[in-house]
């Protein structure tokens, strides 16, 4: 009877031991999400930038939107609109790639019918139906980075259309189907 106690004893203690690792690497594969989560973002027309925690205990922070709303306006009229928190998050995502500290160069956020219009009858870059009318694009550009490791982290993302364009520096990120060009 001992001989028997003392081998279910071992077993057990031998059991513990080789199911370590498979807890280790199941803890390993967990995704914890962040508490926050933070945007720095300059805008290369207006010369303004902000650092701004977005998103904070599982919600978006009211007052942080209306920050990022108001840098991603349309600079030409002035006209501020609600910038989708979904293309904040794939911001977000995106710039997580780099480390998640490097500032954001904005080109073009909102765009109202105004400007879109005279940007698309001066360039044929320009969609009529632009995402940027919507508050659901952004042309961004990351200084000190390769545009197209840029690119990249943004077609990893998978958020939706992204368009590069290495002669003007910038890629397109919008929150619409995924769709590349």
């Amino acid at each position: 009877m001992n001989q028997r106690r003392s081998f279910l004893k071992s077993s057990v203690v031998l059991a513990s031991a080789l199911s370590v690792p498979a807890f280790a690497r199941a803890a390993q594969t967990t995704k914890v999400e962040p508490v926050e989560r933070t945007l720095r973002l300059y805008n290369t027309h207006t010369g303004e930038s902000l650092r701004s925690i977005f998103w904070a205990e599982g919600q978006f922070v009211p007052d942080a939107l209306k920050d990022i709303n108001k840098l991603l306006r349309d600079h030409r009229s002035n006209t501020i609109a609600e910038i989708d928190p979904q293309l904040l998050m794939l911001l977000d995502r995106v710039s997580g790639k780099f480390g998640g500290s490097d500032v954001l160069h904005v080109i073009s956020g909102y765009r109202s019918p105004e400007t879109n219009r005279k940007l698309a009858a001066a360039s044929g870059g320009v969609a009529r139906h632009s995402m940027h009318l919507d508050g659901k694009a952004i042309d961004i550009r990351l200084p000190g980075r390769d545009l197209a490791q840029l690119h990249k982290a943004a077609l990893a993302a998978r958020g939706g259309g992204v368009g590069y364009y290495p002669k003007s520096q910038f890629v397109h990120m919008d929150t619409g189907r995924v769709r590349t060009w």
